[in-house]
């Protein structure tokens, strides 16, 4: 793989990386979300990502390999947390109000995760760039 090529892997997973730390973000701004019924309580979101590789091309081969792409953003299927609260004015017949199925400390863990996988990505891609200036610099 060329330095070109790192450089074009290390941007695409810094895309990826970016959709995933809005992603958890939305999340936890919506932790704490009400709603009056199980169904429009907020639900979890993650990203889906998959490798991309070159089209017309063996995709053993290391120059195949140009990077990774969030496929889609799926939602959780855990079930919303209910409270009794029979005085909130979007209890339902119940006294029930449902919260988001967002668990705020697996959201921070992620996005310390996401937010490495990033500075990693920009590593990369300076000490690639350092490389390239060096190669240039041999022929002086």
């Amino acid at each position: 793989m060329s330095l070109f090529g790192l450089l074009e892997v290390s941007g695409s997973a810094l895309s990826a990386q970016s959709v995933r730390l809005n992603t958890i973000s939305s999340n936890l701004a919506n932790a704490e979300s009400v709603s009056g019924s199980p169904e429009a309580a907020y639900r979890a979101r993650q990203p889906v990502f998959s490798s991309v590789h070159r089209q017309f091309s063996d995709p053993t081969s290391a120059d195949a390999l140009v990077g990774v792409r969030v496929d889609r953003i799926v939602e959780s299927t855990a079930v919303p947390r209910k409270e009794y609260a029979p005085s909130h004015p979007l209890a339902d017949d119940d006294g029930y109000i449902y919260f988001g199925n967002v668990n705020a400390v697996e959201e921070m863990a992620n996005m310390i995760s996401a937010s490495r996988s990033y500075q990693n990505s920009v590593e990369v891609m300076n000490t690639s760039k350092q490389l390239l200036l060096q190669t240039l610099n041999i022929g002086r």
